[in-house]
């Protein structure tokens, strides 16, 4: 019904840039808080960055002043810019999505992830 499809990942080296966006589809009436979730190798999915309806946003502290987590609700889309990148960035980043489906139920859906790897 409803998908997620992430881009913008890729090789950097440490202290470069990369924007991620996520783009949502299907049969959406709205769409309610928007994150940016990051899993590393051997380690547990972590919580981002966060952005509201309203646009009231939420960062992970390692990322604070480095990320800025917008979106375009007209798009359905959600952005992380991510600046001064470090290798301890590096991990798969999945976009989740609370929706409010046009049947008006809520459901969460996530994306398929985009490796972001920062060389050091």
């Amino acid at each position: 019904q409803v998908q997620l499809v992430e881009s913008g990942g890729g090789l950097v080296q440490a202290g470069g840039s990369l924007r991620l966006s996520c783009a949502a589809s299907g049969s959406i009436f709205s769409i309610n808080g928007m994150d940016w979730y990051r899993q590393a190798p051997g380690k547990q999915r972590e919580l981002v960055a966060t952005i509201t309806s309203g646009g009231s946003t939420n960062y992970e502290d390692s990322v604070k002043g480095r990320f800025t987590i917008s979106r375009d609700n007209a798009k359905n889309t959600v952005y992380l810019q991510m600046n001064n990148l470090k290798p301890e960035d590096t991990a798969v980043y999945y976009c989740h999505g609370r929706v409010l489906l046009k049947t008006f139920r809520e459901s969460e859906y996530w994306g398929q992830g985009t490796q972001v790897t920062v060389s050091s």
